[in-house]
């Protein structure tokens, strides 16, 4: 039963909070989430224009045009950690999902570690996000270089510029963390509406402005010359690995959504689906539209090289507007999800202080020092790497590891109690996601998936990645320009 404006009753928030009880805890946060707020929580994580608009170059200089193809193998994997997890948020609606899925499906002491090694994750991403803003920011106006010239993340000035910029940026999505979930979740929810209209404009324009035609990507134009390809179709491999991650966040504010148990599990398949999607189309389009392939500039100044070349100052500056806006919803996203997780930890009391941190204000029902806690070591991280060029190269490659470890310490214990007959037939009168007899093939494509990310990952030598400016050769007339 609803109001005639769509919100659920007190009866409904009354049986999620039953669910919740039945699942050992009692309803602290408020739930004010519906389905599009909770699919924007997972979609802001993952945020492709944030992403993509950082680490095209990478991807570029090092695989040249074929590197789109990394694009389309990362989501295949991602897919099917996603159902795995849609499967898991359908039977664990709660908060801390990461923590609280490995706790259930094995012991709290594995619990406790998982969802340490997802918090640091997650802290280093904030970082990571945050300095995107240097992608963007002084491409729209120079005035936004407040610390020397030269704009490039792999520069002196460039990285501190991004550090100065990342700890505003984390300042401001700390206090509107800490207003609550409903400031938090108009603000995402609009900012991810405007990201949407941003992407099918964008990718539109450039298609429009087209230099060359798909078969681009057929070819190696632009790789880093020398040397096995297939090393750097790994390396290259970084930027898709880095965008499609987050999903999970729709299970991290199971507790603030209603009907959890069917929301989450949604949200979660299809703000994967929708960003592998968009990202895919973006991706292309960019390549099509390039002025060039082979001039060095692509793999250098990236996708806003691309926007002001073929777009113009004016519609490529609105557009980088738009992408500015994604880099601050994504980076107010991933702290959100950060400070649940603190909060689902401190309850059951498994970290320093949990008293205080597991705390929820009753004036805006939310945790509030969680958010303190997140935005002060996300600075703190971000101001010890003041002038260091690589800052976030280093920080992409440790988020990678992280984020994929956590995600690999839910899979694997998830395919051996599958395999023991989890989860079970369905209660009475319930229709929860589940993968049912695909559960095994699927579970076993995520594990497998996961481990090979960990082995293969690319992040493992960012240092050597940070000088590459593509040169590549053209192996097609068509292709190259």
């Amino acid at each position: 039963m609803t109001t005639s404006a769509g919100a659920p009753t007190t009866t409904g928030q009354a049986r999620d909070a039953e669910d919740l009880a039945q699942l050992g805890y009692a309803q602290q946060l408020r739930r004010r989430l519906g389905g599009f707020a909770s699919f924007a929580a997972g979609f802001s994580f993952i945020s492709i224009l944030t992403a993509v608009f950082q680490l095209f170059f990478l991807g570029f200089s090092f695989g040249g045009a074929a590197f789109f193809w990394t694009w389309p193998i990362v989501f295949v994997g991602q897919l099917m950690v996603a159902l795995c997890f849609a499967e898991l948020a359908a039977r664990y609606p709660i908060s801390g999902c990461i923590y609280q899925w490995a706790k259930r499906l094995t012991t709290p002491e594995y619990g406790f570690f998982a969802g340490w090694v997802m918090f640091i994750a997650q802290i280093v991403t904030i970082a990571a996000a945050a300095i995107a803003l240097q992608v963007v920011l002084p491409s729209i106006w120079t005035g936004f270089q407040l610390v020397g010239s030269d704009p490039s993340l792999t520069s002196s000035d460039g990285a501190t510029n991004a550090v100065l910029l990342g700890a505003i940026l984390v300042t401001a999505t700390t206090i509107v963390n800490a207003l609550g979930v409903r400031a938090m979740a108009t603000i995402n929810s609009i900012g991810v509406t405007l990201e949407l209209v941003g992407i099918v404009v964008l990718v539109v324009l450039l298609l429009v402005h087209a230099e060359r035609g798909p078969d681009a990507v057929l070819h190696q134009t632009g790789a880093a010359p020398g040397g096995s390809y297939l090393g750097a179709f790994v390396v290259a491999a970084l930027m898709a690995a880095y965008v499609m991650v987050g999903f999970d966040s729709a299970g991290e504010l199971s507790e603030e959504t209603h009907d959890p148990r069917r929301t989450a599990p949604r949200s979660i398949v299809r703000a994967l689906v929708a960003a592998g999607v968009g990202g895919g189309l973006l991706i292309l389009a960019a390549i099509m539209a390039a002025p060039s392939l082979v001039s060095g500039d692509l793999a250098t100044a990236g996708l806003p090289y691309v926007l002001t070349s073929q777009l113009g100052d004016t519609v490529g500056k609105v557009l980088l507007a738009d992408v500015a806006i994604a880099v601050c919803v994504c980076t107010m996203a991933i702290q959100t999800a950060a400070m649940r997780m603190i909060f689902s930890m401190s309850r059951d009391g498994a970290l320093p202080f949990s008293h205080v941190l597991g705390k929820v204000s009753p004036r805006t029902g939310t945790p509030i020092v969680p958010a303190l806690v997140t935005g002060v070591l996300t600075i703190a991280l971000l101001a010890v790497n003041v002038g260091e060029a690589s800052v976030f190269l280093a920080l992409t490659s440790v988020c990678i590891v992280m984020l994929y470890l956590a995600y690999l310490m839910v899979t694997l214990p998830l395919l051996v109690r599958r395999l023991r007959g989890w989860p079970g037939p369905q209660p009475s009168g319930e229709r929860r996601f589940s993968l049912g007899r695909l559960g095994i093939p699927v579970n076993v494509a995520a594990v497998v998936y996961g481990a090979a990310m960990m082995v293969t990952s690319p992040g493992r030598g960012p240092a050597s990645t940070t000088s590459r400016a593509g040169t590549g050769t053209c192996s097609s007339s068509r292709s190259c320009s």
